[in-house]
Protein backbone atom coordinates (compact mmCIF):
# COMPACT_ATOMS: atom_id res chain seq x y z
CA UNK A 1 0.00 0.00 0.00
CA UNK A 2 1.58 3.67 -0.50
CA UNK A 3 1.51 6.35 1.69
CA UNK A 4 -1.57 7.57 -1.01
CA UNK A 5 -3.81 4.62 -0.16
CA UNK A 6 -6.53 5.30 2.50
CA UNK A 7 -5.74 3.32 5.69
CA UNK A 8 -6.96 -0.09 5.52
CA UNK A 9 -9.14 -0.36 9.26
CA UNK A 10 -12.02 -2.14 10.77
CA UNK A 11 -14.50 0.03 8.37
CA UNK A 12 -12.45 -1.11 4.84
CA UNK A 13 -14.85 -4.43 3.84
CA UNK A 14 -15.63 -5.27 0.57
CA UNK A 15 -18.59 -3.45 -1.58
CA UNK A 16 -21.35 -5.83 -1.39
CA UNK A 17 -25.45 -5.53 -0.36
CA UNK A 18 -24.67 -5.80 3.29
CA UNK A 19 -22.28 -2.71 3.73
CA UNK A 20 -25.62 -0.69 3.19
CA UNK A 21 -26.11 -2.14 7.03
CA UNK A 22 -24.48 -0.15 9.72
CA UNK A 23 -22.93 -1.75 12.39
CA UNK A 24 -25.37 -0.83 15.80
CA UNK A 25 -21.97 0.85 17.17
CA UNK A 26 -19.03 1.51 15.13
CA UNK A 27 -15.49 1.14 16.23
CA UNK A 28 -13.35 4.07 16.41
CA UNK A 29 -10.98 4.94 13.88
CA UNK A 30 -7.26 4.51 14.43
CA UNK A 31 -5.80 7.45 15.99
CA UNK A 32 -4.19 9.33 12.71
CA UNK A 33 -0.19 9.51 12.45
CA UNK A 34 1.49 12.95 13.28
CA UNK A 35 2.34 15.01 10.03
CA UNK A 36 5.83 14.60 8.27
CA UNK A 37 5.79 10.75 10.23
CA UNK A 38 7.43 8.00 8.44
CA UNK A 39 6.34 4.51 9.03
CA UNK A 40 8.46 2.38 10.34
CA UNK A 41 8.22 -1.05 9.50
CA UNK A 42 8.26 -4.58 11.43
CA UNK A 43 12.37 -4.31 10.24
CA UNK A 44 12.55 -1.34 12.78
CA UNK A 45 13.85 1.40 10.18
CA UNK A 46 13.28 4.04 12.48
CA UNK A 47 15.80 6.33 12.03
CA UNK A 48 17.15 5.50 8.70
CA UNK A 49 17.30 7.67 5.92
CA UNK A 50 15.86 6.24 1.97
CA UNK A 51 19.48 4.31 1.60
CA UNK A 52 18.99 2.39 4.58
CA UNK A 53 21.61 4.63 6.70
CA UNK A 54 21.50 5.28 10.07
CA UNK A 55 21.10 8.51 10.35
CA UNK A 56 21.87 9.52 13.99
CA UNK A 57 25.12 6.92 14.27
CA UNK A 58 25.93 8.53 10.51
CA UNK A 59 25.89 11.94 11.90
CA UNK A 60 27.74 11.30 15.38
CA UNK A 61 30.64 9.16 13.14
CA UNK A 62 31.07 12.29 11.03
CA UNK A 63 31.24 14.67 13.60
CA UNK A 64 33.83 12.36 15.59
CA UNK A 65 35.48 11.92 12.80
CA UNK A 66 36.22 16.08 11.99
CA UNK A 67 36.91 16.53 15.49
CA UNK A 68 39.59 13.97 15.69
CA UNK A 69 41.02 15.88 12.22
CA UNK A 70 40.84 19.12 13.72
CA UNK A 71 42.29 18.03 16.93
CA UNK A 72 45.29 16.54 15.03
CA UNK A 73 45.75 19.49 13.39
CA UNK A 74 45.32 22.42 15.68
CA UNK A 75 46.16 21.04 18.74
CA UNK A 76 48.82 18.52 18.21
CA UNK A 77 50.28 18.44 14.53
CA UNK A 78 52.76 15.74 14.83
CA UNK A 79 49.33 13.39 15.40
CA UNK A 80 48.13 13.91 12.33
CA UNK A 81 50.86 11.50 10.41
CA UNK A 82 49.55 8.96 12.80
CA UNK A 83 45.85 9.34 12.08
CA UNK A 84 47.09 9.22 7.79
CA UNK A 85 48.85 5.83 8.80
CA UNK A 86 46.05 4.54 10.80
CA UNK A 87 43.81 5.58 7.77
CA UNK A 88 45.98 4.10 5.21
CA UNK A 89 46.12 0.49 7.11
CA UNK A 90 42.90 0.23 7.11
CA UNK A 91 42.09 1.44 3.86
CA UNK A 92 44.76 -1.80 2.83
CA UNK A 93 42.39 -4.05 4.52
CA UNK A 94 39.44 -3.11 3.07
CA UNK A 95 40.72 -3.10 -0.24
CA UNK A 96 42.40 -6.29 0.45
CA UNK A 97 38.97 -7.98 1.08
CA UNK A 98 36.95 -6.21 -1.10
CA UNK A 99 38.72 -7.36 -4.05
CA UNK A 100 39.02 -11.06 -2.94
CA UNK A 101 35.83 -11.23 -4.38
CA UNK A 102 37.58 -10.75 -8.36
CA UNK A 103 39.79 -14.02 -7.43
CA UNK A 104 42.55 -11.92 -6.32
CA UNK A 105 44.52 -12.72 -3.05
CA UNK A 106 46.62 -9.51 -2.51
CA UNK A 107 49.15 -9.67 0.44
CA UNK A 108 48.12 -7.87 3.27
CA UNK A 109 51.39 -8.13 6.15
CA UNK A 110 53.74 -6.79 3.34
CA UNK A 111 50.91 -4.11 1.62
CA UNK A 112 50.17 -3.31 5.62
CA UNK A 113 54.09 -2.56 6.36
CA UNK A 114 54.04 -0.71 3.32
CA UNK A 115 51.39 1.62 4.02
CA UNK A 116 53.26 3.03 7.58
CA UNK A 117 56.63 2.77 5.09
CA UNK A 118 55.02 4.79 3.36
CA UNK A 119 54.03 7.42 5.62
CA UNK A 120 57.15 7.38 7.83
CA UNK A 121 59.19 8.20 4.69
CA UNK A 122 56.95 11.24 3.40
CA UNK A 123 57.00 12.44 7.18
CA UNK A 124 60.37 12.17 7.48
CA UNK A 125 61.87 12.88 4.13
CA UNK A 126 59.68 14.08 1.67
CA UNK A 127 58.15 12.84 -1.79
CA UNK A 128 61.21 11.46 -2.99
CA UNK A 129 61.47 8.94 -0.13
CA UNK A 130 57.79 8.28 -0.39
CA UNK A 131 58.36 6.71 -4.25
CA UNK A 132 61.56 4.57 -2.70
CA UNK A 133 58.53 3.46 0.01
CA UNK A 134 55.70 2.76 -2.96
CA UNK A 135 58.68 0.78 -4.94
CA UNK A 136 59.77 -1.24 -1.76
CA UNK A 137 56.14 -2.34 -1.00
CA UNK A 138 55.31 -3.39 -4.40
CA UNK A 139 58.76 -5.52 -4.65
CA UNK A 140 58.08 -6.85 -1.10
CA UNK A 141 54.55 -7.90 -1.70
CA UNK A 142 55.33 -9.80 -4.95
CA UNK A 143 58.16 -11.46 -3.44
CA UNK A 144 55.89 -12.44 -0.66
CA UNK A 145 53.63 -13.62 -3.11
CA UNK A 146 56.22 -15.41 -4.69
CA UNK A 147 56.59 -18.01 -1.86
CA UNK A 148 52.99 -19.46 -3.55
CA UNK A 149 54.71 -19.83 -6.54
CA UNK A 150 54.85 -18.00 -10.53
CA UNK A 151 50.87 -18.04 -10.89
CA UNK A 152 50.13 -16.16 -7.46
CA UNK A 153 52.48 -13.98 -8.74
CA UNK A 154 50.76 -13.01 -12.11
CA UNK A 155 46.96 -13.11 -10.60
CA UNK A 156 47.82 -11.31 -7.75
CA UNK A 157 50.52 -8.31 -9.24
CA UNK A 158 47.07 -5.96 -10.38
CA UNK A 159 45.60 -6.10 -7.22
CA UNK A 160 48.68 -5.80 -5.21
CA UNK A 161 49.95 -2.84 -7.57
CA UNK A 162 46.21 -0.89 -7.34
CA UNK A 163 46.37 -0.88 -3.62
CA UNK A 164 49.69 -0.24 -3.06
CA UNK A 165 49.18 3.43 -5.56
CA UNK A 166 45.58 4.05 -5.00
CA UNK A 167 45.11 4.02 -1.04
CA UNK A 168 48.88 4.75 0.64
CA UNK A 169 50.61 6.52 -2.18
CA UNK A 170 48.16 8.80 -3.06
CA UNK A 171 46.67 9.17 1.06
CA UNK A 172 50.97 10.01 1.85
CA UNK A 173 50.60 13.29 0.24
CA UNK A 174 48.26 14.45 2.96
CA UNK A 175 51.26 14.49 4.78
CA UNK A 176 53.46 15.94 2.46
CA UNK A 177 50.73 19.00 2.53
CA UNK A 178 51.25 19.54 5.96
CA UNK A 179 55.30 20.24 5.25
CA UNK A 180 57.74 21.46 5.95
CA UNK A 181 55.59 24.32 8.66
CA UNK A 182 53.42 21.41 10.32
CA UNK A 183 53.01 23.66 13.17
CA UNK A 184 52.35 26.94 10.56
CA UNK A 185 50.83 26.87 7.25
CA UNK A 186 50.87 23.41 6.87
CA UNK A 187 47.70 22.87 8.92
CA UNK A 188 46.14 25.20 6.58
CA UNK A 189 46.92 23.96 3.83
CA UNK A 190 45.49 20.71 4.57
CA UNK A 191 42.51 22.54 5.89
CA UNK A 192 41.92 24.20 2.62
CA UNK A 193 42.12 20.83 0.95
CA UNK A 194 39.82 19.05 2.97
CA UNK A 195 37.17 21.99 3.10
CA UNK A 196 37.63 22.01 -0.63
CA UNK A 197 36.52 18.75 -0.84
CA UNK A 198 33.67 19.28 2.06
CA UNK A 199 32.26 22.13 0.15
CA UNK A 200 32.61 20.14 -2.89
CA UNK A 201 30.48 17.80 -1.89
CA UNK A 202 27.76 19.77 -0.14
CA UNK A 203 27.28 21.95 -3.14
CA UNK A 204 26.80 19.20 -5.47
CA UNK A 205 24.11 17.44 -2.74
CA UNK A 206 22.29 20.84 -2.49
CA UNK A 207 21.95 21.55 -6.34
CA UNK A 208 21.73 17.62 -7.38
CA UNK A 209 18.69 18.13 -5.29
CA UNK A 210 16.57 21.42 -6.21
CA UNK A 211 18.57 21.30 -9.98
CA UNK A 212 19.33 17.38 -10.85
CA UNK A 213 18.08 16.69 -13.83
CA UNK A 214 20.17 15.54 -16.19
CA UNK A 215 22.33 11.85 -15.14
CA UNK A 216 25.71 12.10 -15.68
CA UNK A 217 27.08 8.35 -15.33
CA UNK A 218 23.83 6.87 -14.39
CA UNK A 219 25.62 3.71 -14.71
CA UNK A 220 28.08 4.03 -12.38
CA UNK A 221 26.48 6.81 -9.71
CA UNK A 222 22.96 7.01 -10.37
CA UNK A 223 22.44 9.91 -8.02
CA UNK A 224 24.78 12.19 -9.58
CA UNK A 225 23.73 14.89 -12.56
CA UNK A 226 25.59 17.52 -14.67
CA UNK A 227 23.54 20.39 -12.47
CA UNK A 228 25.17 18.61 -9.40
CA UNK A 229 28.42 18.49 -10.56
CA UNK A 230 28.08 22.35 -11.62
CA UNK A 231 27.05 22.98 -7.86
CA UNK A 232 29.80 21.59 -6.48
CA UNK A 233 31.97 23.15 -9.06
CA UNK A 234 30.68 26.61 -8.08
CA UNK A 235 30.73 25.74 -4.04
CA UNK A 236 34.32 24.82 -3.95
CA UNK A 237 35.60 27.55 -5.91
CA UNK A 238 34.37 30.15 -3.91
CA UNK A 239 34.88 28.92 -0.91
CA UNK A 240 38.42 27.73 -1.05
CA UNK A 241 38.76 31.48 -2.88
CA UNK A 242 37.64 32.67 0.77
CA UNK A 243 40.02 30.42 2.40
CA UNK A 244 42.88 30.64 0.87
CA UNK A 245 42.75 34.44 1.33
CA UNK A 246 42.12 34.48 4.90
CA UNK A 247 43.99 31.42 6.06
CA UNK A 248 47.00 31.85 3.50
CA UNK A 249 46.81 34.94 2.18
CA UNK A 250 46.69 33.53 -1.47
CA UNK A 251 44.99 35.99 -4.35
CA UNK A 252 41.27 35.23 -4.73
CA UNK A 253 41.72 33.76 -8.45
CA UNK A 254 44.00 30.75 -7.32
CA UNK A 255 41.78 29.83 -5.14
CA UNK A 256 39.11 30.16 -7.35
CA UNK A 257 41.01 27.74 -9.75
CA UNK A 258 41.82 25.53 -6.18
CA UNK A 259 38.66 24.63 -5.28
CA UNK A 260 37.61 24.27 -9.18
CA UNK A 261 39.96 21.68 -9.77
CA UNK A 262 39.42 19.92 -6.68
CA UNK A 263 36.13 19.51 -7.12
CA UNK A 264 37.02 17.98 -10.58
CA UNK A 265 39.11 15.61 -9.06
CA UNK A 266 37.25 14.97 -6.16
CA UNK A 267 33.89 13.67 -8.30
CA UNK A 268 36.27 11.91 -10.64
CA UNK A 269 37.76 9.81 -7.41
CA UNK A 270 34.14 9.08 -6.29
CA UNK A 271 33.16 7.74 -9.50
CA UNK A 272 36.10 5.61 -9.19
CA UNK A 273 35.56 4.07 -6.02
CA UNK A 274 31.69 3.64 -7.03
CA UNK A 275 32.91 1.90 -10.47
CA UNK A 276 34.88 -0.41 -8.57
CA UNK A 277 32.10 -1.34 -5.94
CA UNK A 278 29.98 -1.70 -8.80
CA UNK A 279 32.39 -4.26 -10.45
CA UNK A 280 33.02 -6.37 -7.30
CA UNK A 281 29.12 -6.39 -6.32
CA UNK A 282 29.57 -4.08 -3.17
CA UNK A 283 27.37 -1.39 -1.59
CA UNK A 284 30.15 -0.48 0.75
CA UNK A 285 33.50 -1.08 1.69
CA UNK A 286 33.22 -2.36 5.02
CA UNK A 287 31.36 -1.58 7.78
CA UNK A 288 33.40 -0.24 10.43
CA UNK A 289 31.77 3.31 10.44
CA UNK A 290 28.01 3.06 11.02
CA UNK A 291 25.80 5.01 9.40
CA UNK A 292 28.81 5.49 6.65
CA UNK A 293 30.23 2.14 5.24
CA UNK A 294 34.17 1.67 5.14
CA UNK A 295 36.93 3.93 6.25
CA UNK A 296 37.65 3.64 1.87
CA UNK A 297 33.99 5.06 1.80
CA UNK A 298 35.10 8.02 3.18
CA UNK A 299 38.22 8.93 1.75
CA UNK A 300 37.02 8.03 -2.00
CA UNK A 301 37.22 11.79 -2.48
CA UNK A 302 40.11 12.51 -0.48
CA UNK A 303 42.46 9.80 -2.38
CA UNK A 304 42.83 12.24 -5.67
CA UNK A 305 42.44 15.62 -4.02
CA UNK A 306 45.49 15.73 -1.87
CA UNK A 307 47.85 14.78 -4.66
CA UNK A 308 46.31 17.43 -6.83
CA UNK A 309 46.47 20.00 -4.21
CA UNK A 310 49.97 19.06 -3.12
CA UNK A 311 51.08 20.50 -7.22
CA UNK A 312 48.78 23.34 -7.16
CA UNK A 313 50.55 24.34 -3.82
CA UNK A 314 53.70 23.98 -5.99
CA UNK A 315 52.48 25.94 -8.75
CA UNK A 316 51.17 28.87 -6.72
CA UNK A 317 53.86 29.14 -4.29
CA UNK A 318 56.35 29.35 -7.81
CA UNK A 319 54.12 32.02 -8.65
CA UNK A 320 53.63 34.44 -6.37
Amino acid sequence: MSYLDPPAGPDARPQHLGDIIPDPEPEPEPAKRGPGRRRAGKNGNAGKSRAGRNLPAAIAVGVGLVLLVLASLLIWPPAFPGLIAVAAGVGVWEMTQALKKSGAHPPIIPLLGGALLMVGLAWHDGPDSLLVGLVVTIVASLLWRLADGPQAVRRDFTATLMIAVYVPFLLSFAVLLQLPDAEGDGRWRILCTLFAVVLSDTGGYAAGVFLGRHKMAPSISPGKTWEGFAGSICAAAIGSALLLYFLLDIPSYWGLLFGAVLSVVAVVGDLAESMLKRDLGLKDMSNLLPGHGGVMDRLDSILFAVPTAYLLFAVIANQL
